[in-house]
């Protein structure tokens, strides 16, 4: 496990023989400190860290990586500089390790801390499907390998060197989600995170507002494969059905393995069968080899998680039992959930996040099931040049699928009106601004055999809507 020695090692390049502390983890929450922690305190622009080192202190954490003074009566360990002083600390009170930057030390350290780490690292990034996938495939790893995974979203600039200080040498994998803004942000984390494997799902036009363009996404993204060893070592797995994705075997010596719904890929399927909330059926196929599978993934979209799992695992000497024994052993949606309101309505509750894709592949999944479908869809937020055009695609997808439509919010008119446009009637559309209007609405409205999706982005805190309309437990 990361020692006291490793932190001063990473920083000042010196090693002393008494920092022999283990360190239990890592955080920049003071609320999650657990005993034996580093808390890495980061200013910020609302909340400083630096005002939380006695909280943290007090729930148990040993030492703290500080870029200014903290007063009270703990032990300091100056690590700026190249001097370091061969000394033992004596105190038995709380350490401060005073740094220039602690954002910087954090990543410095988790760098220093991969470098001393015999382990195999599998990057996923994407615009839609990284968590699922992220989780997915360390199912399937685990059937082999002691296994680590970024817990929740933590997978930018702050999250990922943490995830990385939580990895001991008894590790054999981590797969870490990498998320995307601004071009060389992947890159970044890559030069922390020195991945084995890259894993591409999509490019879609979520955070276009941020990226510029599509082009601009489809570049950062292709900073994972770029940044990949060169075959036998490094293996990019790359979405075929993705002309974007594809192109990418050309921004890389990694071994290209290629997965998808044409049979020009290396792994595919076909004969796909939603299930609706059990699941989906259908036929995979790799090299001479095909298997009928079915997997406890929600909507057909979910096959291309199966396969970018399926691909981890055979890229990394994985046999087909312990690989579809992960894909079976009860993984659950991580975005989608399905409750019942207090009417008997079946509310599929996607309002994690939205993107047209992921839009189109919540519609394709409502499409799956049986009773009077109505989509509650908000805002699509930071599509920037894309946000028309994306509207306009929900719109119409919209006006194949459901029987009844509610949008909320500015932009959730334009999914009205290309609902519209799209031949649906207009006297089954209800055009609301906020969360409240559309909880009073469907109070009132929904029927026992109604299957409700709701969706929107974030910003929208649609999931207020099925916290107000869920049945009590």
């Amino acid at each position: 496990m990361l020692a006291l020695a490793d932190i001063i090692e990473a920083i000042t390049g010196h090693r002393p023989a008494w920092a022999h502390q283990i360190i239990t983890d890592a955080s920049v929450d003071s609320r999650q400190i657990i005993p034996g922690a580093l808390f890495v305190a980061l200013p910020g622009e609302r909340v400083d860290g630096h005002d939380f080192v006695e909280q943290a202190f007090s729930r148990g954490a040993c030492f703290a990586l500080v870029q200014r003074e903290i007063p009270g009566e703990y032990g300091t360990l100056d690590l700026r500089g190249s001097a370091f002083p061969e000394m033992e600390l004596h105190s038995e009170n709380p350490v401060l390790l005073r740094v220039d930057d602690t954002l910087q030390a954090l990543q410095q350290i988790a760098r220093f801390w991969r470098s001393r780490l015999n382990l195999r690292v599998i990057g996923i990034t994407g615009s839609v499907g990284k968590s699922t996938s992220k989780e997915l495939i360390a199912t399937v790893l685990e059937q082999s390998y002691s296994t680590l995974k970024n817990p929740g979203n933590l997978n930018n600039e702050i999250g990922l060197p943490l995830t990385i200080l939580r990895l001991s040498e008894g590790h054999q994998c981590a797969v870490l989600e990498m998320g995307f803004y601004v071009p060389g942000e992947i890159r970044f984390l890559c030069d922390i995170a020195k991945p084995d494997v890259g894993v591409i799902t999509n490019i879609g036009t979520v955070h276009a507002e941020r990226a510029g363009s599509q082009e601009a996404i489809a570049r950062g993204k292709a900073e994972l494969v770029e940044s990949l060893p060169a075959a036998p070592d490094g293996v990019a797995i790359l979405n075929y059905d993705d002309r974007w994705v594809r192109s990418m075997a050309a921004k890389t010596q990694a071994k290209i393995m290629f997965y998808g719904l044409n049979p020009e890929a290396d792994i595919w399927a076909d004969q796909i069968e939603g299930l609706g909330l059990e699941g989906i059926r259908f036929r995979l196929h790799y090299q001479r080899e095909i298997l009928h599978l079915r997997v406890p993934l929600i909507g057909r979209h979910s096959v291309h998680t199966v396969l970018r799992a399926t691909a981890v695992g055979l890229a990394e000497g994985m046999n087909w039992q312990e690989i579809i024994t992960g894909l079976r052993s009860g993984h659950t949606q991580l975005r989608l959930v399905a409750v019942r309101s207090e009417a008997g309505a079946l509310l599929l509750d996607d309002t994690y996040n939205a993107s047209p894709q992921s839009m189109l592949a919540a519609l394709n999944l409502l499409d799956e099931m049986d009773g009077r479908k109505i989509a509650v869809l908000g805002d699509m937020l930071e599509l920037g040049r894309y946000e028309l055009q994306g509207h306009e695609l929900v719109g119409r997808r919209a006006a194949q699928v459901v029987d009844e439509l509610i949008t909320l919010g500015e932009r959730g008119r334009l999914i009205a009106e290309a609902a519209c446009r799209g031949g649906f009637p207009s006297h089954q559309v209800t055009e609301l601004e906020e969360s409240d209007q559309a909880i009073a609405f469907l109070q009132d409205h929904l029927r026992e055999n109604d299957v409700v999706l709701v969706k929107g982005s974030r910003g929208m805190r649609m999931d207020r809507i099925v916290a107000a309309l869920e049945a009590p437990r």
